[in-house]
């Protein structure tokens, strides 16, 4: 190999066709750092996702151009990775081309139109592309500007990728699943004595770490927070969806009594089979599902002089981290049983806390489910998850004394919050919606099957 060394610029790729801007909220990699092919470089801050970059070089990183908290426009130059020469002449650099020196374009297709955004790949494009051995080069993208996208990729993939590029990526590139099976955090399982009522408590939450500004005050009586970027980001997203939104609220009481039978039946035997709690999330995430189908018009947003009604379920679900809620989805949950619900909640939930989740784990969400009854909470009114239509809240189930037939029983009962868009819904249609959650969440019995 060449001792001659080039600068391949990173640029700042556009993660969703609709993003302009970005800002980089922390550099995981410093002036001086080896950086290896896919590694993370930076954390990556929008208004639609929150993800780290990776790098689609192996080098040193030489010099970073943009600070933490700078917002830039898209294909801006943030930092410069150094690479042996004959490296960069077979590797494109992240969301741009080298900086000295262009790839070479081999048998590269005819392309015809506009081509202005075909070199920003994004990160997921790239990965997907590394894992496969895939030359972007020979891809022709149907996104906009000659955009190649991941859907470009598995086409390609699926019409005859060379199988000896293949062998050859899978030997040097770690599988996904395995590297995240490695680094995820080993469930406490029967370490803790709380009730798991839900997403939240399937693992302990983190105490959050503060970084307090010091302060020369006389009084002493008070400190500064430092506002992050994704705190502020975070911030920028909920003041957008209750300036814009018109928010209404509603609730509903559900009798959970033999739910929490059929939970208590198969939540040993589940967990022997599949490693993971059965939390009564996946019951609640079945019903809601259930309740969209039949009522397709809580699955939309708000588009001006339109309502746009999505055809996919994506749920995504509020998942509390260290400083922060990140809400990744289940893509196509009403494809899913209560067990797949229940493996998919967990999975994104481990990659939430781990900092593993990619951007299309974020990306496509159509309504919102948040578990707050795992704290302890039953009420709650939430912030509509902009520019979905409607989010839930599933409250703390609790044991209380409830009229049956004249006569009082002791239930187990929950309540479940609803805040809706009232541009798009409004009480009829949406009381409709609870009521046949309630009726779904009542119909589980001893025999209902999870498979």
């Amino acid at each position: 190999m060449s001792n001659h060394t080039t600068k391949v610029e990173i640029t700042m790729p556009q993660f969703a066709e609709s993003l302009v801007s970005a800002t980089i909220g922390k550099w995981l990699k410093k002036p001086g750092d080896r950086v290896e092919q896919y590694e993370p470089i930076c954390e990556v801050l929008t208004d639609k996702v929150n993800a780290e970059l990776p790098s689609t070089v192996e080098g040193v990183l030489k010099e970073i151009i943009v600070e933490e908290g700078q917002t830039v426009d898209v294909g801006v130059v943030i930092a410069y990775v150094e690479v042996a020469s004959s490296e960069a002449a077979s590797n494109t650099s992240v969301g741009g081309h080298p900086a000295e020196a262009e790839a070479s374009t081999g048998n590269a297709p005819e392309l015809t139109g506009d081509q202005s955004m075909r070199h920003r790949y994004s990160p997921a494009v790239q990965q997907l592309a590394g894992e496969h051995g895939v030359d972007l080069n020979q891809v022709v993208g149907t996104g906009l500007g000659g955009r190649i996208t991941r859907k470009d990729v598995q086409q390609y993939i699926e019409n005859g990728q060379p199988k000896a590029a293949v062998a050859a990526v899978a030997a040097s590139v770690p599988s996904t699943a395995a590297s995240a099976a490695s680094t995820a955090p080993v469930n406490a399982g029967n370490a803790t004595s709380v009730r798991h009522s839900g997403l939240h408590l399937s693992a302990t939450p983190k105490i959050p770490q503060i970084e307090v500004e010091k302060q020369q005050s006389v009084s002493n009586n008070e400190y500064f927070i430092d506002v992050t970027p994704l705190r502020n980001t975070i911030a920028r997203n909920m003041r957008q969806s209750v300036t814009e939104i018109p928010h209404a609220w509603t609730m509903i009481e559900v009798d959970v009594t033999n739910l929490v039978l059929l939970r208590n039946k198969h939540k040993d035997e589940f967990m022997r089979r599949e490693g993971i709690n059965l939390t009564y999330l996946a019951f609640l995430l079945k019903a809601v599902v259930n309740a969209i189908k039949d009522y397709p018009i809580i699955n939309s947003v708000w588009a001006v002089d339109k309502i746009i009604v999505k055809k996919d379920i994506n749920i995504s679900l509020a998942v509390g981290t260290e400083d922060s809620v990140i809400t990744p989805v289940i893509k196509k949950a009403d494809t899913l049983n209560i067990a797949g619900l229940a493996r998919e909640a967990d999975r994104l939930a481990k990659l939430t806390r781990s900092g593993q989740l990619k951007l299309d784990d974020l990306q496509s969400g159509t309504f919102t489910i948040n578990n707050t009854g795992s704290f302890g909470s039953i009420l709650s009114y939430p912030i509509i998850n902009y520019p979905q239509a409607a989010i839930l809240t599933f409250e703390s189930i609790v044991k209380r004394p409830v009229v049956i037939n004249d006569m009082i029983a002791v239930r187990s009962m929950t309540n479940l919050c609803l805040s809706l868009d009232h541009r798009i819904l409004d009480g009829v249609i949406c009381g409709r919606f609870l009521q046949r959650v309630k009726e779904h969440m009542e119909s589980y019995d001893i025999d209902t099957k999870l498979y």
